[in-house]
């Protein structure tokens, strides 16, 4: 089993997290500036969110981006004025997307898997973001973040 309480461990998960966001970001075609080498809040190995400069204005937030166990996501930093903001719009959106799928409708401003797979995807959807609102709901994981 593998202890993400060990720093090592830690810092390499969030290294593939890293990676995975730039990835995401350059396929989904997002123009940004820098995203810091380090998670502003994570809970390995499940979740790590992540402020992502603006590219037209650099210095400001342009996106907020999370990844781990659940689906690569972003969204505008118009959206969230901060870590704990975002994971509330992330689970606020894959909820909405979830209830979509359910019912056979595209999501709006959403997309995740063929349509064929709706069915199986929508649980799991719902699931990370009955997940991400509890631990946004929980004050003790923020401090200091707000």
């Amino acid at each position: 089993m593998t202890d993400y309480d060990d720093f090592e461990v830690e810092s390499a998960w969030c290294a593939e997290r890293f990676e995975e966001v730039k990835r995401y970001l350059a396929e989904a075609g997002i123009r940004h500036g820098e995203i810091p080498d380090w998670p502003v809040w994570h809970v390995a190995p499940y979740v790590s969110v992540w402020p992502v400069e603006s590219g037209v204005r650099p210095g400001a937030l342009g996106w907020w981006a999370i990844c781990g166990d659940l689906p690569t996501d972003y969204l505008s930093g118009h959206d969230a004025d901060n870590p704990r903001n975002a994971v509330r719009a992330f689970a606020a959106r894959w909820s909405a997307a979830a209830t979509c799928m359910s019912r056979g409708e595209e999501p709006m401003n959403f997309a995740i898997g063929p349509r064929g797979q709706w069915e199986e995807i929508a649980p799991m959807l719902r699931s990370r973001a009955q997940v991400l609102e509890s631990w946004a709901a929980d004050a003790a994981l923020w401090e200091g973040l707000e």
